[in-house]
């Protein structure tokens, strides 16, 4: 087998003077054929961020909402015991009286 041997001056200029010509080509090919797929690509990710930051709000209002709830039902719960409580004072004066005088009455000694 015959080794041919190889001029590696004119292989490298032969590489380079096409890479010349090739670059620029490749970059107008890679301008005006790809930028219709990034652009695609780039709306798609931007509409699902707006889908998933959507999603996100949702779930904290309802969150919100059923904390709002949680509060409104401690707020109910708290004014009915404020008025049973209220209740309990103004009707527990005439019974506290009453108490008294029957114990009053049922002391040994004053019959």
């Amino acid at each position: 087998m015959e080794v041919i041997p190889v001029d590696l001056v004119g292989l490298v200029a032969v590489i380079m003077g096409i890479s010349v010509v090739l670059v620029p080509v490749i970059g107008l090919t890679a301008r005006y054929a790809l930028k219709p797929i990034v652009g695609v690509i780039s709306r798609s990710l931007e509409s699902r961020g707006t889908e998933e930051s959507v999603q996100m709000v949702e779930r904290r209002l309802e969150l919100l909402e059923q904390q709002l709830e949680d509060v409104q039902g401690s707020l109910h719960r708290l004014v009915e015991v404020s008025e049973f409580d209220a209740k309990l004072r103004a009707g527990g004066d005439d019974r506290g009286a009453l108490a008294a005088g029957e114990g009053a009455a049922m002391e040994p000694g004053s019959d």
